[in-house]
């Protein structure tokens, strides 16, 4: 069998996971939290191309799916986890007990680790195809990135154990049962895509009052209206309500 390693997209793909490789590296290396926000967006652009591009050259592949999972691996689950250190362990005290630093350690890199389950799961689960069960790991690598980065331009501190409060919470987040929407849209129209324009409305104006520090709040903005819009599939279920969904062919990663 011959397999084609060198396509395009396969390509951008491993711009995407060059990209995860140097954001890691300006965050435990150079100590860099801004350029490391800047290559994990640059990562999470060439991920949405790599799908975009195959599906346009009618060429995906099944070591394009299996590239994809490792490049976001490295992306989006070692990266956050680097950058989350940085701003945490690598910012404690010297005198700093050495179990508190390790304990620290272990929450950071837990996130790597629930972003391999994630990627994992999202590889064999055939419900996938329209929405997603759980955070996808672009959307929680941009939250954590981008906490960085605005520390940086702003002095706010995001360290701590707060910061690491949120980690475990969005690592349980990353393998949880809630139904999250896809920015997939069904046509042009309102009907099947209400809940897709309400959030980009949203996005357009919390961008407009916060710019380029907006994405955390847009992250959080998705996780929230996707948990109520679970909430309310599941009372529609309940009452025997449940509405139909179509299962198009998935070609490439969380996007």
């Amino acid at each position: 069998m011959k397999i084609k390693l060198f396509t395009v997209p396969n390509l951008l793909t491993l711009s995407n996971l060059m990209c995860g490789t140097f954001a890691s590296l300006a965050a435990l290396v150079y100590g860099s939290l801004e350029w490391a926000f800047w290559f994990i967006v640059l990562a999470a652009v060439f991920d949405f191309f790599d799908g975009f591009v195959a599906r346009l050259l009618k060429c995906p592949s099944a070591i394009g799916v299996e590239l994809d999972s490792l490049a976001d691996m490295v992306s989006f689950g070692f990266a956050p986890s680097a950058v989350v250190y940085a701003m945490t362990v690598g910012t404690m005290p010297a005198d700093t007990p050495v179990w508190l630093r390790y304990g620290a350690t272990f929450l950071c890199f837990v996130m790597a680790a629930f972003s391999a389950l994630r990627l994992a799961k999202f590889n064999i689960d055939e419900t996938q195809h329209t929405e997603f069960c759980g955070l996808p790991t672009p959307a929680n690598a941009l939250f954590f990135s981008s906490l960085g980065f605005i520390g940086v331009r702003t002095g706010l501190d995001f360290g701590g154990w707060t910061l690491l409060l949120f980690v475990v919470a969005m690592s349980w987040l990353l393998v949880s049962p809630v139904r999250m929407f896809a920015l997939k849209f069904r046509g042009f129209g309102w009907r099947g895509n209400e809940i897709r324009f309400l959030f980009l409305l949203l996005c357009v104006a919390v961008i407009a009052s916060l710019r380029l520090y907006s994405i955390p709040v847009i992250i959080l903005l998705y996780i929230l209206i996707s948990a109520i819009r679970w909430g309310m599939q599941a009372n529609r279920r309940a009452a025997g309500q449940e509405p139909q969904t179509d299962a198009p062919e998935r070609s490439g990663g969380e996007q």
